[in-house]
């Protein structure tokens, strides 16, 4: 077995040392010493050191990039956990003056106020404006309505003071009559201390209503309002609500605070009317 061994061994030396440098063929891994591997490496080695910086410097980064000179860069430290408090959350009361609240229970908001709404009913200025009459400091407390009308028969107003006739008015010559004391503004002036300056309108107005069959049928009618006078006004002892229109018909007696004289209304038959 030594013999054998001993023979390889020197076989294997003999094949290395008859082998040059100039015969032996390049293979894989082979490495040539010569002369012209020395200039090689020194070109090597100049084109190295007369490299521009910046390559110097992507050379560097690959070396840290290495994994023989790996450093792991250390990660920003996690916030620390928030801590939910099981108290309720405060009130919007303290929430808006910033003030703390210690209490754990719940507070529900005051209710809101209701905002004003708008009011768009006449003020009656403008009306106090357009009834001023002319040359005076008088406002009208009156104004006539749309459907006023001058009445299609003549009808009359009776004045009596007692059992004598002190006065007749021909009612149907306007559409409406002031009763009052104001002298400077009235129709017919009631002299007792007792009435008002305006205390009453006798006014003419169109209005429709519907018969037993339900048609339609209108005409013109007569009707008293009292302008809210200190006594009150009067249709045969009773007494009128303060402005509200109270239908007064033939034969009625009217009367204006707590004056003996009675106003009766009469209208001709219709037989005086034809004739």
């Amino acid at each position: 077995m030594d013999r054998f061994r001993s023979r390889s061994r020197s076989r294997r030396r003999g094949s290395r040392r008859e082998r040059s440098p100039e015969s032996a063929s390049p293979g894989r891994g082979h490495r040539d010493y010569g002369e012209d591997s020395r200039h090689s490496r020194r070109d090597r080695s100049t084109s190295r050191s007369r490299s521009p910086k910046r390559w110097r410097h992507n050379n560097s980064d690959d070396r840290d990039r290495s994994p023989h000179h790996h450093r792991p860069r250390a990660l920003p430290s996690p916030p620390p956990p928030t801590k939910r408090s099981a108290a309720p959350l405060p009130s919007q009361k303290a929430a808006f003056q910033n003030e703390p609240t210690t209490s754990t229970t719940i507070t529900n908001p005051s209710p809101e106020t209701e905002k004003q709404k708008p009011n768009y009913a006449p003020t009656g200025k403008l009306a106090a404006e357009t009834n001023t009459v002319a040359n005076t400091s008088i406002i009208l407390k009156y104004n006539e309505p749309p459907e006023s009308r001058l009445p299609p028969h003549p009808y009359n107003l009776y004045i009596f003071k007692g059992p004598s006739i002190l006065e007749t008015l021909p009612l149907s010559t306007r559409t409406c009559w002031l009763f009052g004391r104001e002298r400077a503004v009235v129709d017919c002036p009631t002299e007792h201390p007792s009435c008002s300056k305006q205390h009453a309108v006798l006014q003419f107005r169109y209005v429709e209503k519907r018969d037993e069959w339900g048609e339609r049928r209108g005409g013109v009618r007569l009707y008293v309002i009292d302008l809210e006078s200190a006594n009150g006004t009067r249709v045969n002892g009773e007494v009128v609500p303060e402005r509200r229109y109270v239908e007064v018909r033939s034969g009625d007696v009217v009367t204006f605070g707590e004056s003996t004289r009675e106003y009766v209304v009469m209208v001709p038959p219709k037989e005086e009317k034809k004739s």
